[in-house]
């Protein structure tokens, strides 16, 4: 019980906070110059860029910036209903029914009596839904503008809710060697490019056949070399060397002890 009071306390502290936040948004878009003079397309690079802000306090783990970066996130939903609300096209409570709707339709075997004890059933179950909703592709839900290797992921994931997929991870891994020794045998630039975006594709699906994600992969080697480069960059100029007069066997050194800390 002591447990349930405490959850509706917050739920009524969040309710009032979001109440306060609508009316702040109100009164910035009719008295701020800034503000009032933005539109759907003004905000949409800042909202790509404050995306990436969250994905990066995300990859470090970072909660109190996780924290800040959900709040200018969510800054930017209200901002685009209160702009919506002015021609009547939508409000934030119709966004927010819209949602409610969705998520119910989408649960069956929640709000249903479709039964999906596991996670694949469940992706199974969603993609049959949409497609009813009136989707023209299983594909359609990915968005165009998503960096390729993310899209890739979202791509295969799809597939795989309606049984488009291998069996084995081992067919997988096959798939890669011969994907692989097509790159290598390849001489023309332009066939041998697309070989490779054939290899990183078959890439990708074996990591998520491992249960790796390769986006999170990739993004912690990146982060990685950027943090031993920083420390060859640091030691080799405290020992008063140029970095570009460097040799690749002296630059290597630096970099092993990187490695090494």
């Amino acid at each position: 019980m002591k447990k349930d009071k405490i959850i509706n306390n917050r739920r009524l502290l969040t309710l009032e906070q979001f109440g306060r936040l609508l009316q702040i948004m109100d009164e910035l878009r009719e008295q701020c110059p800034w503000d009032k003079k933005q539109t759907l397309e003004s905000l949409r690079t800042l909202t790509i860029e404050e995306t990436y802000e969250l994905a990066d306090a995300i990859a470090t783990h970072d909660l109190p910036e996780i924290k800040k970066e959900l709040g200018d996130l969510l800054l930017h939903v209200v901002f685009y209903a209160r702009i919506a609300s002015e021609t009547n096209d939508f409000d934030m409570a119709d966004v927010i029914d819209f949602l409610c709707n969705k998520l119910i339709v989408r649960h069956p075997h929640i709000y249903g009596n479709v039964k999906a004890e596991t996670e694949e059933e469940v992706k199974r179950n969603w993609e049959k839904i949409k497609l009813k909703e009136g989707s023209k592709s299983v594909l359609s839900g990915v968005p165009n503008a998503l960096p390729a290797l993310v899209k890739a992921i979202r791509i295969q994931e799809k597939a795989r809710a309606v049984g488009f997929d291998w069996d084995k991870k081992e067919q997988v891994w096959g798939k890669v060697q011969e994907e692989m020794q097509e790159f290598l045998q390849e001489t023309n630039p332009q066939k041998a490019e697309a070989e490779f975006g054939d290899l990183l594709f078959s890439l990708v699906n074996y990591a998520r056949f491992t249960g790796i994600n390769p986006e999170n992969a990739l993004e912690m080697t990146n982060r990685k070399f950027i943090k031993r480069f920083n420390y060859l960059e640091k030691q080799s100029a405290s020992d008063g060397k140029i970095l570009n007069e460097m040799t690749l066997e002296e630059m290597d050194k630096y970099w092993n002890e990187a490695k090494k800390l």
